[in-house]
């Protein structure tokens, strides 16, 4: 694999080549090029005026590599960006050899990371995250609809004044005090067949899972997303208000509610010949004065679930004991697709567990990538929130590489090992951080 053509020997009397402008991602440059992370700082002010010894598109690389290699200190982990230049014999120009650059301080790391904010790596994954999938992908569509899931998770950060003011702590497993460290809270739209977080919402730990998901429903950056796209959602995040949000969007609806006595009460209204019906969804507080029901379609089913047995008396479903020793649970589904030839009932039920494809790609960035037990290493707010939107560009690079050579393989991307390619692409880094993709 050949350098740039500009990492060869320049002209001597020409202005010096600087070394920064030399680093990249390896592998994740293809997602994330020298070009777009340019235009993404120009938009958002952050070029700089004069010279640094840490310019700003370097300071972007490195906060990618912070994410990449969230197990190493912060010094080390800028050396293993600029490891691999010590390798490209033709880049020597007489007036900044490669033997004088030097890793700067921490502080200096520190002030380059406050200099560049949040906003470019925000608006860097606003340009860059596009739906993954294509009709060939596995498991990525149903019926014309791509598979999309909702769902959220929390991160600790770093036990800091600032960040436990910023983020608040949960409390403790013990049920006195709080837990040892502050947390942010994360809600992402998962591409099911991708494992890819299309859009992502964070905020601090007393913000609710249900508050951050109406955020990402009301970003417009997600719209693009969710229209045309089959949305699966938990009963958790499921509300009529909610409901309302999801559809202003176009995307169509299959949602879990509950069945017991905290379940919306639904009449049937109409029986239809695969065995759903239809039902009106009545309007609820918050909502405004005089709004119409909503028309869903209602599936109900059940299953033997074998788990229950070690967790006899958790949910409210109650159910009968089987065979297997488990519990047979009751589930209902509500679907905004109201015709059963558009899409039958036992299909939708069958089709459901898709949903889990969306804590499968959190677990992924936050046991895998992050690292089990880890926490954040940002000291500051702004750090954090900086520092999760690394990990998100990240884990989407990952997951676009792995689609990419799924494609080539005609393989199911979920046949790939997220672990094996974050272990391949982290050794690519250090080894051709220079070269290009």
């Amino acid at each position: 694999m050949a350098p740039h053509a500009d990492d060869r020997t320049t002209d001597p009397s020409g202005p010096p080549p600087r070394l920064a402008d030399r680093v990249a991602l390896g592998a994740l440059t293809r997602t994330y090029p020298p070009d777009l992370v340019d235009q993404v700082l120009a938009a958002c002010g952050r070029l700089e005026r004069r010279h640094r010894l840490l310019p700003a598109r370097l300071v972007v690389y490195y906060v990618l590599a912070l994410a990449l290699f969230a197990d190493l200190a912060s010094r080390e982990v800028l050396r293993c960006l600029v490891e691999a230049l010590r390798g490209v014999a033709g880049w020597r120009h007489p007036r900044e050899p490669w033997r004088r650059w030097r890793v700067p301080a921490h502080s200096a790391l520190v002030q380059a990371r406050a200099r560049l904010g949040v906003a470019p790596l925000r608006a860097l994954y606003a340009h860059a995250v596009v739906p993954l999938a294509t009709p060939a992908t596995p498991g990525a569509f149903y019926r014309g609809w791509r598979l999309l899931a909702l769902d959220g998770t929390c991160l600790d950060v770093a036990d800091t004044p600032a960040n436990a003011a910023a983020f608040g702590r949960p409390g403790s497993s013990r049920g006195e005090g709080q837990g040892g460290f502050p947390q942010a809270r994360l809600v992402g739209l998962t591409e099911c067949g991708s494992h890819a977080v299309l859009a992502a919402q964070a905020g601090p730990y007393r913000d609710s899972e249900p508050a951050l998901a109406d955020r990402l429903l009301a970003d417009p950056a997600a719209g693009p997303a969710l229209a045309g796209g089959l949305l699966l959602v938990d009963q958790g995040l499921s509300s009529v208000q909610r409901w309302r949000r999801a559809r202003a969007t176009g995307a169509a609806l299959l949602w879990r509610v509950r069945t017991d006595a905290h379940g919306p009460k639904l009449a049937v209204r109409t029986p239809l010949c695969d065995g759903s019906w239809l039902a009106a969804l009545p309007a609820r507080g918050g909502e405004p004065v005089g709004s119409e029901p909503v028309l869903v379609r209602v599936v109900d089913y059940r299953l033997d679930d074998p788990g229950r047995t070690r967790r006899a008396g958790h949910g409210s479903h109650g159910g009968a004991r089987t065979p297997s020793g488990g519990k047979v649970v009751a589930y209902r589904l509500l679907t905004s697709i109201l015709d059963p030839a558009q899409a039958p009932a036992v299909e939708l039920a069958a089709l459901y567990h898709e949903r889990w494809e969306a804590e499968g790609a959190l677990d992924e960035l936050k046991t895998h990538q992050r690292g089990a037990g880890a926490v954040l290493r940002s000291r500051t707010p702004d750090g954090v929130e900086q520092e999760l939107w690394a990990h998100l560009l990240v884990h989407y690079a990952l997951r676009a590489l792995m689609h990419q050579a799924a494609q080539a393989g005609s393989l199911d991307p979920d046949r790939l090992s997220f672990t094996a390619t974050l272990r391949i692409v982290r050794r690519h880094t250090i080894a051709r951080a220079a070269f290009s993709p």
